[in-house]
């Protein structure tokens, strides 16, 4: 019995000897490949994984309009729930991971084990408390969320079973922000996509053949989530990424500080959307369901063009992350730089293309109601005039985050869906009606790169002065 205890240790220890060459191997090639080619390679697969993930929230919005209007706007409606969810997600994933990148940057493997369980077990309770809740108050939640009478029976049938899966959603997402700032981008990918592929089967099955209605796709979105969980869960088994062990999870206050550090800017920014979206459906809602279900789906397809640049920006926080915690800045700046230029030219094609086929984009979900089209079209337009800015404000805001700079981070995050969005939400829609409504995104995003040039500048000012 002794003997097998000892061989299973001996084992254990050529095992996590084995890791730590690769970690190594890794972290010396993340702190010296050339930056351009180096962003590129790790975007590419975070691309795909933004890009596939917003598309299986498309499918629900898709695959939904063909039930009704209202059942489209409750969709719309929950998605503030499930952008609290992500919110939760992103504040242990972003808050864990990019400590761990900078530990492993500096070759500290043993804190930055600690670190990883004690995001992965904080981020599932939290799932847990939010399930709970909602599921113990759901009907009063939903009428807080924007449900109309009309639409309350669909938020209903939809949020119930969402609920369900908020633990497995939560910790998803710190698995998947630990092993992009690990530089292991790949694995993430191939949890999130295939997840994300199987939700798109299963929504019309289970919506139309199975009869379950807008249930079906909130069943659907679940399932995916709970096989993405799954999936990203072998994935930190491999490549030399740092195996999740919940002996190592630790309620110092220490690791908790450092997770609200760095993971405040993405609680601002998700919090502040899921805010927002229900700011926004109830200043819709005096318009009727066709105006909240016309924003409902705006909000889907700039998120789905969002999702792109945000993947490239994703690509850019492992590079960043490292190089920082290793005193590499040039290394950071010309990574930085090269990412808004080029984040920039595509955000303008994606403008010009969306602004001159804005119409027929927003009738593809739902083409038989001529009010939800024009309310839609409007909307989508506006935004898209705007939609360049975003190159500088996420990589601007991803930067600040992935160096620790918490505050400023905050600040640029809370801009767009906060401090601004949400007075402008208050305020425009009683001056101008519904076009207050559709305006107020671009009026944020203006205000908010006037806000976080200043912010960015001089942290790369005050990185230039750091170079050797």
């Amino acid at each position: 019995m002794q003997i097998n205890k000892k061989v299973s240790e001996t084992m254990a220890m050529e095992q996590e000897e084995i890791s730590r060459t690769q970690q190594e191997e890794k972290i010396k090639y993340m702190t010296t490949a050339p930056v351009h080619k180096l962003v590129c390679k790790l975007a590419v697969p975070t691309i795909i994984s933004m890009l596939v993930t917003s598309f299986y929230n498309m499918a629900d919005t898709f695959f939904v309009g063909r039930i009704n209007t209202s059942a489209t706007a409750a969709v719309g409606v929950v998605f503030s729930v499930m952008a609290f969810i992500q919110a939760v997600g992103f504040f242990f994933g972003h808050g864990s991971g990019n400590y761990i990148s900078r530990k492993l940057g500096a070759r500290e493997y043993d804190i930055a084990s600690t670190m990883a369980a004690t995001g992965f077990v904080y981020a599932f309770l939290g799932g847990i408390v939010i399930a709970v809740c909602g599921l113990l108050f759901l009907e009063p939640f939903s009428r807080l969320l924007g449900s109309t009478p009309t639409i309350l029976p669909y938020t209903k049938a939809y949020l119930r079973i969402i609920l369900l899966g908020a633990p497995f959603m939560t910790s998803s997402l710190v698995l998947n922000n630990q092993l992009r700032f690990q530089g292991s981008a790949a694995y993430a990918m191939v949890g999130i996509v295939t997840g994300a592929a199987i939700n798109i089967v299963l929504d019309p099955f289970l919506i139309f053949t199975c009869r379950m209605g807008i249930a079906g796709a909130a069943a659907a979105t679940v399932t995916s989530q709970f096989i993405s969980f799954c999936l990203l869960v072998a994935g930190s088994r491999r490549g030399g990424n740092i195996v999740i062990h919940l002996r190592r999870f630790s309620p110092n206050p220490y690791f908790l500080k450092e997770i609200v550090r760095g993971g405040l800017p993405s609680l601002c920014r998700q919090g502040l959307a899921s805010v927002s979206v229900t700011c926004l459906n109830h200043a819709a809602g005096a318009y009727g369901d066709a105006a909240i279900a016309g924003m409902s789906i705006v909000n889907r397809i700039t998120m789905f063009a969002n999702s792109a640049l945000i993947g490239f920006g994703q690509g850019f926080q492992p590079v960043c992350g490292m190089n920082y915690g290793a005193g590499k800045m040039k290394r950071v700046r010309d990574a930085y730089f090269f990412c808004v230029k080029w984040a920039a030219v595509f955000l303008v094609a994606v403008s010009v293309l969306g602004f001159a086929e804005a119409e027929r984009i927003v009738a593809v979900f739902r083409k038989d109601d001529p009010e939800v089209i024009a309310v839609g079209t409007r909307a989508l337009r506006l935004q898209l005039l705007v939609f360049p800015f975003g190159a500088w404000i996420v990589i601007c805001n991803m930067m600040l985050q992935s160096i620790g700079k918490a505050v400023k981070a905050s600040i640029v995050a809370a801009g767009r869906q906060g401090l601004f969005f949400l007075p402008l939400i208050a305020v425009l829609p009683r001056l101008f009606g519904l076009f207050g409504v559709q305006i107020c995104q671009t009026i944020a995003d203006i205000c908010t790169l006037i806000l976080s040039i200043p912010l960015g500048v001089s942290v790369l000012n005050e990185m230039k002065r750091q170079e050797p």
